[in-house]
């Protein structure tokens, strides 16, 4: 999994040779460079993923929703990687006690690694993974890959990590919320995962 989600830089990369659609997302004049893409939906990261995946001859991929949460709670138990209290200053969201909560996404390693070396993984930019939303986990798969529906391509899409306008219980390695493979969003970005 990415250390940090995906940045202006990476994206901006992807359009000048000629990918990502041409897409080039708004940066809400906050600067593009090393803060996270934002205003991308599902749909772009799919066009990210394609796009890496080609030029390095590897396999990259949103992580799946079970990836995600395994790799942000990094072995711990606690709402946050550091605890279950939010603290200070050591995520961007509402009320997290940065310079940029409230106001804008803040350079990616701004804050904290996990104990596995990964950033932003709480606050800074929801993150799309692979999966479609469902209510509740009931007939989830037991291994980490996603949960597609088959019976549809069409599907919500789970976005996880919270972000800089949101309140710190949305935060939470455990909390999900739900977006469809077309919204954009100031307040949504992604990373990438690679299959080995």
């Amino acid at each position: 999994m990415s250390k940090t989600e995906v940045t202006f830089a990476q994206w901006d990369a992807c359009v000048a040779d000629e990918g990502c659609g041409g897409y080039k997302p708004d940066d809400e004049k906050w600067g593009r460079d090393n803060r996270p893409v934002i205003n991308v939906s599902w749909d772009d990261a799919q066009s990210y993923v394609k796009w890496l995946s080609k030029k390095t001859s590897l396999n990259y991929r949103l992580p799946t929703e079970a990836e995600w949460e395994y790799a942000a709670r990094a072995g711990t138990k606690t709402s946050y990687f550091w605890g279950n209290a939010i603290g200070n200053n050591k995520a961007n969201c509402d009320g997290c006690g940065s310079q940029w909560d409230n106001k804008q996404t803040a350079p990616v390693n701004s804050f904290p690694a996990n104990s596995w070396g990964l950033v932003d993984m709480h606050g800074n930019a929801w993150e799309w993974v692979q999966d479609c939303y469902y209510s509740n986990y009931q007939s989830a798969p037991l291994d980490s890959v996603a949960w597609e529906k088959w019976w549809s391509l069409n599907c919500d899409r789970v976005l996880r990590g919270g972000s800089w306008n949101f309140k710190s219980r949305y935060l939470r390695s455990a909390y999900r919320f739900r977006g469809g493979p077309t919204v954009r969003g100031s307040l949504i970005g992604f990373r990438i995962s690679r299959t080995l």
